[in-house]
């Protein structure tokens, strides 16, 4: 028995891995962005959303990662995972048990062998056995499928991280539209009242004859032009609110509020190429582990045809008589070795290796059409804000040139030298202009959380202990 198992051993450490080792495939990547900001200090390292410098928004954050589903769930993926790989291992290890019985039993005597009269019937019988299996893993098979649950584990990982990232994200991009719909709010509110002293204004004029009732009707038009917008923004809260619950994890109520959107710092663009990128993207690892996983499939898959070696060997007592079942006559034992192969199978094994050949295929694409996206999904959101922020200070410019225009309208009409239709005209571009503005600040702000997304956060790593944050860029 000892001799089997040295022999077990020493075949085990020889034996081969059958199929393909994995090598990383090389992909043609461009060299840099084209919309890179080179003069920014490097954040991959840094806890991201602490730089637009708003407790409020971090609090948020912190509870999203401790209570939200997703989170759980995604957590709940990876032990299941681990379990996976720990059955998987399971047989390059000796497989031992135990069994136990009792039986009770009479025969039939009226058979064609007469019973012995010195055997009572009925009879009971008595058994313990210790047993023992292994599968030698001579061509790697089991190490194989290991390989493959290992990388499964690793993949479901990347994907949990994803998770974290996109929730992370989520949750600052809609604490910043929240913000975004408070400005407008408030903006509209305050042209609400405006407009209101307009009337009132306007009212008393007629009254006395100062003005005709057209002159009313036109100021009490803009009002309720205004006054119609404001349930529309204020439902859009709401439902930013309900989405914010949903990620934190709480039910739908309102989100407490830190700065206002023009407090909020705008953190510099972080230079990074696509070598970081490829290391910082949770997709691109998770395909990267699934390409693993569905390579090591092949090598399983082919070491069926190959035998299969096996020792199999128990230990135990068998007695008749309950106070004999230890006794050193009802001691049994037994070992044996087994090898066992396919000669012919219908294609059953080569149809498992080119099912697992397709599926290394598709895993390379997938990968490959991964990292395509993820430097599309980077130059896309270096473009929209390079382009945002031209957005903005233009918006800025119409809205300081549209509150002139009100004015100097506003002042030809007191002085009598245009009608009150200018004035009209004016304060219809200024309000609309105003509201963008708040918009377009916003979209701003979360092209930043876009980018920092795009790029793989970095913060993955970096949740506990964060580097000095980098220097802010000024609001345009």
């Amino acid at each position: 028995m000892r001799r089997l198992l040295v022999l077990a051993f020493a075949l085990l450490l020889s034996g081969c891995l059958v199929g393909p080792d994995y090598l990383r495939p090389v992909v043609e990547v461009p060299a840099a962005f084209r919309y890179e900001d080179r003069d920014a200090r490097e954040t991959a390292n840094t806890a991201w959303w602490k730089q637009f410098q708003d407790p409020v928004l971090d609090a948020l954050i912190a509870e999203a990662l401790a209570n939200n589903r997703n989170i759980k769930i995604a957590a709940a993926n990876l032990e299941k995972a681990a379990a996976v790989l720990v059955q998987t291992r399971s047989p390059l290890w000796p497989q031992i048990g135990y069994s136990g019985s009792a039986v009770r039993e009479r025969s039939s005597e009226a058979g064609a062998v007469p019973w012995p009269d010195r055997v009572a019937n009925p009879y009971s019988a008595y058994q313990t056995l210790a047993s023992a299996s292994w599968e030698i893993d001579l061509w790697g098979r089991i190490r194989r499928l290991s390989e493959a649950a290992q990388a499964d584990l690793l993949a479901t990982e990347e994907a949990g991280r994803g998770v974290m990232l996109s929730l992370v994200a989520s949750v600052a991009t809609n604490y910043i539209q929240l913000l975004s719909l408070d400005e407008q709010l408030l903006i509209a509110q305050r042209t609400l009242a405006t407009y209101a002293e307009t009337v009132k204004l306007f009212e008393l004029r007629f009254r006395y004859g100062q003005v005709s009732l057209m002159n009313v009707e036109q100021a009490r038009s803009q009002y309720e032009t205004a006054a119609a917008g404001i349930p529309q923004i204020e439902s859009q809260i709401a439902q930013t609110e309900n989405a914010l619950s949903t990620l934190l994890g709480r039910n739908p109520g309102p989100i407490r509020r830190g700065r206002k959107i023009q407090q909020l710092a705008l953190p510099p663009v972080p230079a990074g190429l696509p070598s970081d990128l490829l290391a910082q993207r949770p997709d691109i690892r998770q395909a990267e582990q699934s390409l693993i996983a569905a390579n090591a499939q092949i090598g399983a898959a082919r070491a069926l045809y190959f035998p299969t070696i096996s020792l199999t060997g128990a230990y135990g007592y068998a007695s008749r008589d309950l106070s004999d079942l230890f006794q050193g006559s009802a001691r049994l034992w037994n070992f044996a070795g087994s090898i066992t192969g396919p000669i012919f199978t219908g294609g059953a094994i080569s149809g498992q290796i080119k099912q697992a050949e397709a599926a290394r295929n598709a895993a390379l694409f997938s990968y490959e059409l991964t990292i395509q996206s993820a430097f599309a999904d980077a130059e896309s959101t270096l473009v929209s804000r390079s382009k945002l922020v031209e957005q903005v200070q233009a918006q800025e410019r119409l809205v300081r040139a549209n509150s002139e225009y009100a004015r100097l309208a506003r002042l030809q009409y007191e002085g009598g030298y245009s009608p009150y239709s200018t004035v009209l005209q004016a304060e219809q571009q200024l309000f609309p202009s105003e509201l963008n503005y708040a918009q377009y600040r916003g979209a701003l702000l979360n092209s930043l959380v876009n980018i920092y997304k795009a790029m793989g956060g970095g913060w993955q790593v970096a949740v506990s202990g964060t580097t000095d944050p980098p220097p802010k860029e000024r609001a345009p």
